[in-house]
Protein backbone atom coordinates (compact mmCIF):
# COMPACT_ATOMS: atom_id res chain seq x y z
CA UNK A 1 0.00 0.00 0.00
CA UNK A 2 0.98 3.61 -0.44
CA UNK A 3 1.87 5.87 2.34
CA UNK A 4 3.45 8.64 2.74
CA UNK A 5 6.72 9.23 4.79
CA UNK A 6 10.10 10.98 4.91
CA UNK A 7 12.19 8.95 1.87
CA UNK A 8 14.77 8.09 4.56
CA UNK A 9 12.30 6.22 6.92
CA UNK A 10 10.78 4.72 3.84
CA UNK A 11 14.11 3.16 2.69
CA UNK A 12 13.90 1.76 6.25
CA UNK A 13 10.48 0.89 7.20
CA UNK A 14 9.00 -0.07 3.59
CA UNK A 15 8.55 -3.58 4.74
CA UNK A 16 6.47 -3.32 7.22
CA UNK A 17 3.64 -1.14 5.16
CA UNK A 18 3.21 -4.45 2.83
CA UNK A 19 2.62 -6.39 6.17
CA UNK A 20 -1.11 -7.46 7.43
CA UNK A 21 -0.79 -5.88 10.61
CA UNK A 22 -0.47 -2.80 9.19
CA UNK A 23 -3.22 -3.34 6.12
CA UNK A 24 -5.55 -4.47 9.71
CA UNK A 25 -4.74 -0.96 11.25
CA UNK A 26 -5.21 1.09 7.58
CA UNK A 27 -8.79 -0.76 7.35
CA UNK A 28 -9.37 -0.21 10.89
CA UNK A 29 -8.71 3.72 10.86
CA UNK A 30 -10.58 3.98 7.20
CA UNK A 31 -13.72 2.30 9.10
CA UNK A 32 -13.90 4.36 12.26
CA UNK A 33 -13.41 7.09 9.81
CA UNK A 34 -16.51 5.88 8.08
CA UNK A 35 -18.58 5.92 10.77
CA UNK A 36 -18.14 9.44 12.09
CA UNK A 37 -15.46 8.88 14.05
CA UNK A 38 -12.47 11.59 14.74
CA UNK A 39 -9.59 10.55 14.69
CA UNK A 40 -6.42 12.88 15.86
CA UNK A 41 -3.99 13.95 15.01
CA UNK A 42 -5.21 14.25 11.29
CA UNK A 43 -3.86 12.26 8.56
CA UNK A 44 -1.49 15.06 7.40
CA UNK A 45 0.22 14.52 10.87
CA UNK A 46 0.14 11.21 11.56
CA UNK A 47 3.54 10.62 10.54
CA UNK A 48 4.99 13.89 11.51
CA UNK A 49 7.14 13.26 13.62
CA UNK A 50 9.00 11.03 10.77
CA UNK A 51 9.19 13.64 8.51
CA UNK A 52 9.98 16.28 10.56
CA UNK A 53 13.37 14.03 11.68
CA UNK A 54 15.06 11.76 9.04
CA UNK A 55 16.42 8.79 9.97
CA UNK A 56 19.88 9.75 9.96
CA UNK A 57 19.35 12.98 11.72
CA UNK A 58 18.07 11.43 14.53
CA UNK A 59 20.24 12.21 18.08
CA UNK A 60 17.60 11.63 20.44
CA UNK A 61 14.20 9.73 20.88
CA UNK A 62 11.44 10.70 23.46
CA UNK A 63 8.51 8.50 23.66
CA UNK A 64 5.02 8.82 24.43
CA UNK A 65 2.42 6.94 24.93
CA UNK A 66 -0.50 8.30 22.63
CA UNK A 67 -1.03 11.27 21.14
CA UNK A 68 -3.48 13.87 22.91
CA UNK A 69 -6.86 13.29 22.37
CA UNK A 70 -8.78 16.70 22.91
CA UNK A 71 -9.18 19.23 19.53
CA UNK A 72 -6.39 21.43 18.12
CA UNK A 73 -3.65 19.11 20.62
CA UNK A 74 -2.48 16.25 18.16
CA UNK A 75 -0.07 17.30 15.88
CA UNK A 76 2.01 13.57 15.43
CA UNK A 77 4.79 14.75 17.95
CA UNK A 78 5.03 13.53 21.34
CA UNK A 79 4.17 15.82 23.98
CA UNK A 80 3.88 19.05 21.40
CA UNK A 81 1.09 21.12 20.50
CA UNK A 82 0.80 23.29 18.22
CA UNK A 83 1.83 26.86 18.90
CA UNK A 84 -1.31 28.77 20.44
CA UNK A 85 -2.65 26.26 22.14
CA UNK A 86 -2.48 25.88 26.08
CA UNK A 87 0.39 23.66 27.53
CA UNK A 88 -0.93 20.15 28.66
CA UNK A 89 0.12 19.51 32.24
CA UNK A 90 2.83 16.97 31.00
CA UNK A 91 4.35 19.44 28.54
CA UNK A 92 4.20 22.37 31.36
CA UNK A 93 6.21 19.70 34.09
CA UNK A 94 8.93 19.02 31.04
CA UNK A 95 9.65 22.52 31.03
CA UNK A 96 9.87 23.02 34.67
CA UNK A 97 12.50 20.21 34.18
CA UNK A 98 14.28 22.21 31.71
CA UNK A 99 14.35 25.65 33.59
CA UNK A 100 15.80 23.55 36.50
CA UNK A 101 18.35 21.23 34.32
CA UNK A 102 19.06 23.68 31.54
CA UNK A 103 18.66 26.99 32.78
CA UNK A 104 16.22 27.51 29.80
CA UNK A 105 13.51 30.03 30.69
CA UNK A 106 9.86 28.93 30.50
CA UNK A 107 8.53 28.37 27.07
CA UNK A 108 5.40 30.34 26.22
CA UNK A 109 4.00 27.91 23.57
CA UNK A 110 4.56 23.96 23.27
CA UNK A 111 5.41 23.43 19.66
CA UNK A 112 8.23 20.99 20.08
CA UNK A 113 8.68 21.06 15.98
CA UNK A 114 12.17 23.02 16.27
CA UNK A 115 13.20 20.27 18.85
CA UNK A 116 12.15 17.47 16.04
CA UNK A 117 14.04 19.49 13.30
CA UNK A 118 17.27 19.30 15.67
CA UNK A 119 16.95 15.91 15.73
CA UNK A 120 14.68 14.86 18.63
CA UNK A 121 12.43 11.92 17.55
CA UNK A 122 9.43 12.94 19.35
CA UNK A 123 7.54 9.48 18.90
CA UNK A 124 4.75 8.15 20.20
CA UNK A 125 3.64 4.12 20.78
CA UNK A 126 0.44 4.91 18.71
CA UNK A 127 0.41 7.19 16.22
CA UNK A 128 -3.01 7.73 16.04
CA UNK A 129 -6.56 7.96 18.58
CA UNK A 130 -10.22 8.62 18.90
CA UNK A 131 -11.39 12.03 20.42
CA UNK A 132 -12.08 12.08 24.13
CA UNK A 133 -10.72 8.45 24.36
CA UNK A 134 -7.21 8.10 25.70
CA UNK A 135 -5.34 4.83 24.35
CA UNK A 136 -8.05 3.83 22.04
CA UNK A 137 -5.60 2.56 19.29
CA UNK A 138 -3.33 1.05 21.20
CA UNK A 139 -4.21 -2.64 20.23
CA UNK A 140 -4.74 -1.76 16.60
CA UNK A 141 -1.47 -2.43 15.68
CA UNK A 142 0.83 0.68 16.08
CA UNK A 143 2.30 -0.91 18.63
CA UNK A 144 3.94 -3.52 16.59
CA UNK A 145 4.91 -0.44 14.05
CA UNK A 146 6.55 1.57 16.75
CA UNK A 147 8.47 -1.03 18.26
CA UNK A 148 10.13 -2.29 15.00
CA UNK A 149 11.09 1.62 14.56
CA UNK A 150 12.71 1.75 18.20
CA UNK A 151 14.59 -1.77 17.18
CA UNK A 152 15.38 -0.26 13.27
CA UNK A 153 17.16 2.99 15.24
CA UNK A 154 18.99 0.63 17.86
CA UNK A 155 20.23 -1.96 14.97
CA UNK A 156 21.29 0.58 12.09
CA UNK A 157 22.39 3.66 14.60
CA UNK A 158 24.51 4.46 17.06
CA UNK A 159 25.50 6.49 20.46
CA UNK A 160 21.87 7.71 20.31
CA UNK A 161 20.08 8.56 23.84
CA UNK A 162 16.62 7.70 24.53
CA UNK A 163 14.48 9.36 27.03
CA UNK A 164 11.91 6.60 28.44
CA UNK A 165 9.49 8.08 30.66
CA UNK A 166 6.88 6.22 32.94
CA UNK A 167 6.72 2.16 33.00
CA UNK A 168 5.25 2.23 29.72
CA UNK A 169 7.96 3.88 28.02
CA UNK A 170 10.74 1.84 30.33
CA UNK A 171 9.09 -1.15 29.09
CA UNK A 172 10.64 -0.54 25.63
CA UNK A 173 14.33 -0.86 26.62
CA UNK A 174 13.92 -4.34 25.82
CA UNK A 175 14.27 -3.16 21.90
CA UNK A 176 17.51 -0.85 22.49
CA UNK A 177 20.67 -2.00 22.36
CA UNK A 178 22.16 -0.34 26.00
CA UNK A 179 25.95 -1.14 24.71
CA UNK A 180 25.55 1.26 21.51
CA UNK A 181 22.87 3.86 23.25
CA UNK A 182 22.44 5.72 26.38
CA UNK A 183 18.89 4.83 27.86
CA UNK A 184 17.23 7.49 30.26
CA UNK A 185 14.76 6.28 32.47
CA UNK A 186 12.79 8.37 34.75
CA UNK A 187 9.28 8.76 36.08
CA UNK A 188 6.39 10.02 33.62
CA UNK A 189 6.35 14.09 33.32
CA UNK A 190 2.47 13.90 34.33
CA UNK A 191 1.66 15.60 37.39
CA UNK A 192 0.32 12.14 38.81
CA UNK A 193 3.87 11.13 38.79
CA UNK A 194 6.23 13.63 37.68
CA UNK A 195 7.34 14.12 41.37
CA UNK A 196 8.10 10.91 41.92
CA UNK A 197 11.07 10.82 39.77
CA UNK A 198 11.10 12.82 36.90
CA UNK A 199 11.33 16.69 37.98
CA UNK A 200 14.95 16.31 39.28
CA UNK A 201 16.06 13.76 36.49
CA UNK A 202 18.28 16.01 34.49
CA UNK A 203 17.96 13.78 31.65
CA UNK A 204 18.25 17.43 28.59
CA UNK A 205 21.82 18.01 30.59
CA UNK A 206 22.79 13.95 30.54
CA UNK A 207 21.81 13.85 27.08
CA UNK A 208 23.85 16.83 25.75
CA UNK A 209 27.00 15.68 27.86
CA UNK A 210 26.72 12.35 26.33
CA UNK A 211 26.24 13.69 22.24
CA UNK A 212 29.14 15.79 23.25
CA UNK A 213 31.42 13.14 24.38
CA UNK A 214 30.51 10.97 21.32
CA UNK A 215 31.70 13.84 19.15
CA UNK A 216 28.30 14.95 18.41
CA UNK A 217 26.48 18.82 18.30
CA UNK A 218 24.44 18.78 21.04
CA UNK A 219 20.98 19.46 21.25
CA UNK A 220 19.42 23.33 21.37
CA UNK A 221 16.30 22.76 23.86
CA UNK A 222 14.67 26.15 23.45
CA UNK A 223 11.56 25.29 21.72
Amino acid sequence: MKVSIEPSWMAVLKEEFSKSYFRQLVHHLKTEKQLGKTIYPSGKFIFNAFDATPFQNVKVVILGQDPYHGPGQAHGLSFSVPAGVALPPSLLNIFKELQSDVGLSMPSQGDLTRWAQRGVFLLNASLTVRQGEPMSHAQIGWATFTDTVISRLSEKREKLVFMLWGKFAKEKSVLIDEKKHLVLKAAHPSPLSAHQGFLGCRHFSEANQYLVKNGIDPIDWQP
